[in-house]
């Protein structure tokens, strides 16, 4: 949250910015393929948001439906994904992905979701060498 107790959040170059009215209902990692696929990476966290308490407030994210019902919306000048909607399976939800709001550390995830289309390797993750910046760089 920042120092006015709002939640917020954006794209990378700024130009599309929400705010939030309340904490998110749940947070989990998803890791179905559809995220995968958009993301480009092996899972992609979530914020379930009321619908009515969120509300992009700078800018215009662009959508485009991902399968079936389901609207993914994105800058359409940096192409950083923002958030989700499917009225059939999330009824007057907005589904922020985790990572652009301005403080996700304050929002730790409770739950992973879809573990049937995981990576195979992402169980082993903590068992491999981790640095804390590029191997190497000093």
């Amino acid at each position: 949250m920042t120092d006015t107790g709002k939640i917020e959040g954006g794209c990378q170059c700024g130009a599309v910015r929400y705010e939030i009215a309340s904490a998110p209902e749940r947070i989990s990692v998803c890791h179905c393929r559809d995220c995968q696929k958009s993301a480009g990476a092996p899972m992609v966290a979530w914020a379930m948001i009321p619908a009515d308490d969120f509300r992009v407030s700078a800018g215009e994210a662009r959508s485009v439906n991902s399968s079936g019902d389901s609207f993914r919306y994105f800058c359409g000048n940096c192409g950083t994904g923002l958030y989700y909607t499917n009225e059939t399976y999330l009824p007057g939800i907005v589904d922020v992905q985790l990572m652009t709001l301005d403080t996700p550390e304050a929002f730790p995830p409770g739950a992973q979701v879809q573990t049937a289309e995981q990576a195979g390797w992402v169980t082993h993750l903590a068992a491999i060498p981790a640095f804390t910046r590029y191997p190497g760089a000093d």
